[in-house]
């Protein structure tokens, strides 16, 4: 399935367009990650851990996004855009929210 950010897709022409489509993933960070990354801020530098996190989230949003579009017959995904949210107390969870046009090409 094609998946882009962009409204077309060069040398495949849109036929249908299938309507909108989002997913959204929430990930909580526990304990251990949030003391690690407060380790990682005190000496500097960047947390792997948190952006295999983000990494995670971002990838499980694209895959149910994927998904879905194929469920109501479309093989490609134009106009995605990530939005990207913490939410629960103090910041607790990752919220990814993956949204964009189902179409046949």
């Amino acid at each position: 399935m094609i998946v882009t950010t962009t409204n077309t897709i060069e040398g495949n022409p849109i036929q249908q367009y299938l309507g909108v489509i989002s997913s959204e993933t929430i990930i909580g960070a526990n304990i251990f990650k949030d003391i690690f990354a407060g380790l990682r801020d005190i000496v500097g530098g960047r947390s792997g851990t948190y952006e295999r996190v983000i990494q995670e989230a971002k990838q499980t949003a694209l895959n149910e996004l994927q998904q879905k579009a194929a469920a109501i017959g479309a093989n490609a995904i134009v106009g995605v855009d990530l939005d990207f949210e913490t939410v629960g107390g103090k910041g607790s969870m990752l919220m990814v929210v993956a949204t964009g046009t189902a179409v046949k090409v």
